[in-house]
């Protein structure tokens, strides 16, 4: 995987680097990410995750970013009034740049800062000279008294000031180490602890910067579409971002990174469905960045399905398997799915499952609390088939010694 390689010159003047929208669209608001000298992009660490530099997650999403560099200068020998006025230059460049971008679209401008609280006091402070930024994201600090702009505040640990402050908004990561969880190639990076506070990050910044906007729903139908109707890889691909992943929760199928899912699909997925396979939408949640659904997978097993019982030849059996997946979308680009099902009921439908199973150590045999066809059925309609009735299961004691040969005896 590709890494972006920043580093800073802690004794120059740093610059700021524009990334332009990784979006289809190709256009997007403005967003400004503030880092510093302390996260810098190393190869090494780059290889344990798929999580990008913030830069170019921001710009996945359909932003025009403007990376602006706070070197150790500021940190430690300027004044207030020093520092102040260098992070106003800072921004002026920045917010100038965006604007000579063409990919960067729409008045509205946020910024995200990832510091400690002695160079984000000083930022929102800048801030107030750029009313063109609308909202502010700080990692590691949250302000005392009510700001001018809307602060949305990532704060490690349990620790949160005791009042509320208007117009902040503070949300705490009990396991993260401290405010730079955040950051692929820190030590401190809390992968659970990103995704969540990355979504809340879009929900906070899209209604003040107007977008971007995308219809998750038309990008999730038409990934699937490729996959299951027109049977294409190259073009399954073309709706993901450039390092995506997929796992089937059951199996642990799927690909993480471009390359290995390409093979995936390739090999295991998109050609070993069965001609007949389907998908029923049951119901469907879509949030900022994601979409939630519930539905039926339905085939005919005629061939042996790599993804969903890897090993088992073709049965001729029917299935109809509910499934919920959840699909993580970057922009306009697939970024991840998590799929799951239970796989009892597969075993069931397809004649593998035995009704009853020995309870180990005695002499008794439980009945397997697993159903059929019935789950399927009873996700589309609650009154196909009555509840509760596996509460009546009980074990059985097995009478009689049963005599078993091996294969060819």
């Amino acid at each position: 995987m590709s890494a972006i390689m920043v580093s800073y010159d802690h004794t120059s003047y740093p610059c700021v680097r524009i990334h332009t929208p990784l979006s289809r669209r190709g256009t997007g608001p403005g967003l400004i990410i503030v880092s510093g000298d302390d996260y810098e992009v190393h190869d090494d660490r780059v290889s344990q995750t798929l999580d990008p530099h913030p830069t170019k997650k921001w710009a996945e999403e359909g932003y025009a970013v403007a990376e602006v560099g706070v070197g150790l200068v500021q940190r430690e020998q300027h004044d207030r009034v020093d520092r102040v006025l260098e992070l106003k230059n800072q921004l002026t460049e920045a917010v100038d740049k965006l604007r000579a971008t063409p990919e960067c679209q729409g008045e509205e401008i946020g910024l995200i800062a990832f510091h400690h609280d002695h160079i984000s006091r000083h930022l929102l402070d800048a801030v107030k000279e750029f009313p063109e930024i609308k909202a502010v994201i700080f990692y590691g600090w949250s302000p005392s008294e009510a700001p001018h702009v809307p602060v949305l505040a990532h704060l490690a640990g349990n620790t949160r000031p005791s009042s509320h402050v208007p117009g902040v908004t503070i949300y705490t990561y009990p396991s993260a180490k401290d405010h730079l969880f955040a950051l692929p190639t820190h030590a401190s990076f809390l992968a659970s602890a990103v995704s969540v506070s990355h979504t809340r990050c879009l929900s906070f910044l899209k209604p003040k910067t107007k977008g971007p906007y995308f219809d998750l729903e038309a990008i999730w139908d038409e990934h699937t579409r490729f996959e299951f109707e027109d049977r294409s890889v190259e073009e399954t691909m073309k709706t993901m971002v450039d390092e995506p992943y997929v796992n089937h929760v059951p199996t642990l199928t799927g690909g993480i990174g471009r390359a290995a899912l390409t093979r995936f699909y390739r090999d295991h997925f998109i050609f070993s469905n069965p001609d007949d396979a389907k998908l029923e939408l049951v119901s469907r949640t879509v949030g900022i960045d994601r979409v939630v659904d519930e539905f039926l997978f339905q085939c005919t097993h005629t061939r042996t399905i790599d993804w969903l019982i890897p090993g088992i030849p073709p049965t001729g059996r029917k299935l109809s398997v509910p499934m919920t997946s959840i699909v993580n979308i970057r922009g306009d680009k697939l970024y991840h799915e998590h799929i799951a099902w239970d796989q009892g009921t597969v075993l069931r439908q397809l004649g593998l499952l035995p009704e009853y199973l020995p309870f180990p150590g005695t002499q008794l045999e439980y009945r397997v609390p697993v159903a059929g066809i019935e789950t399927s059925s009873k996700m589309v309609d609650e009154n196909s088939c009555a509840s509760n009735e596996m509460l009546d299961y009980q074990v059985r004691e097995v009478r009689e010694v049963r005599e078993v040969r091996e294969v060819g005896e």
